[in-house]
């Protein structure tokens, strides 16, 4: 064996070791799960991510991606440091801006007439040490009547989660009133007993009344459909009915057109980033999602739904953003008139 095989072998036993232990702790909790959301879909979660894990293992050392010599994340930086735009970048990756979103809904109650949801995207906790206090005094002021949350809260894929929890635990304490969440395609599924008991509500293929002064508006959660591609479009809307307003949180907007088919007033979601590294124009160079361009940042519509993509609250790779500064959304629902 050679001296530098020697080290990655050791590091990678100890990362297997390491999982055993959490899977181990997690049994529990996640046996709860089961008898909620059924045993097929945790057992195809944790066999996707136990093979997340494989290919990290073989890949070397099981240490983060962005901690290789040759990553792509390394690669990034040093381009931009070459072209002297990494410092740039990296303060525009702090600079969060406030979006307004009006939603015009028909057929929305009266009692709903102006109520405000506050939209979290793609917060990859681990990436920014400074990004947790700059988030938390963005959204301190704000007014809303409830949050949402729309995936990614860890930058890596697989490994332990206790850095993003912690900071998701603090998130809560700074969230006034409800909150839901999706999970995205980076965020294991067992995260979700621990952001429940911090009082986040996880919709993995589900749906929840909000009620508001006698009348009702539901929002239902999938699972993520661009990696894990374990969502559940019916099962989701199991109960909501015909003639309720119901919005849809997806980590991607690849689900645009099942979404439609279900028929649901309004989706939110992220994952896109908005192109986090964009040309003159904010012009996304990758989306990394398969649906339009122009569902890869901002409001749009298909057929009768309205959407909205979140260009992300944080940044995934590299802490930086060009072209594109970060986001935090208060979406507005108005009755329209008819």
């Amino acid at each position: 064996m050679s001296l530098m095989a020697e080290p990655l072998a050791h590091a990678a036993q100890h990362h297997a070791r390491e999982l055993s232990v959490c899977l181990e702790a997690d049994a529990p909790a996640l046996e709860a799960l089961e008898a909620r959301l059924g045993r097929a879909y945790i057992q195809q979660r944790l066999g996707i991510e136990r093979g997340i894990e494989s290919r990290r293992l073989r890949m070397g050392t099981g240490a983060p991606v962005h901690e290789s010599l040759f990553s792509l994340a390394g690669l990034i930086r040093a381009g931009l440091r070459l072209s002297g735009l990494l410092e740039r970048g990296r303060r525009n990756a702090l600079t969060i801006e406030l979006r307004e979103h009006v939603v015009p809904v028909a057929h929305l109650p009266k009692a709903f007439d102006g109520f405000t949801l506050l939209q979290l995207s793609d917060l990859h906790f681990d990436t920014d040490a400074q990004f947790p206090d700059v988030l938390a005094e963005r959204i301190r002021p704000l007014s809303y009547d409830l949050c949402v949350l729309t995936g990614d809260y860890r930058e890596e894929k697989s490994g332990p989660s206790d850095a993003a929890l912690d900071h998701l635990r603090r998130l809560r304490n700074e969230i006034r009133g409800p909150c839901y969440a999706v999970l995205g395609n980076h965020d294991s599924i067992r995260m979700v007993p621990a952001m429940e008991a911090m009082g986040y509500g996880l919709l993995l293929n589900e749906n929840t009344p909000i009620r508001r002064h006698g009348e009702v508006i539901f929002i239902a959660g999938i699972e993520d459909a661009r990696f894990f591609r374990l969502e559940d479009y019916q099962r989701a809307a199991d109960d909501i009915p015909e003639d309720a307003v119901s919005i849809l949180l997806s980590h991607t907007p690849e689900a645009y057109r099942r979404a439609a088919d279900v028929g649901f007033d309004l989706m939110l979601c992220g994952h896109t980033h908005g192109g986090q590294l964009c040309l003159p124009g904010g012009i996304p160079v990758v989306t990394f999602a398969d649906s339009p361009r122009a569902f890869a940042k901002g409001s749009w519509r298909y057929r009768d739904m309205f959407g909205y993509t979140s260009k992300g609250t944080g940044t995934c790779l590299v802490d930086v953003r060009l072209n594109c500064l970060p986001e935090v959304t208060l979406h507005r629902l108005e009755r329209a008139n008819t």
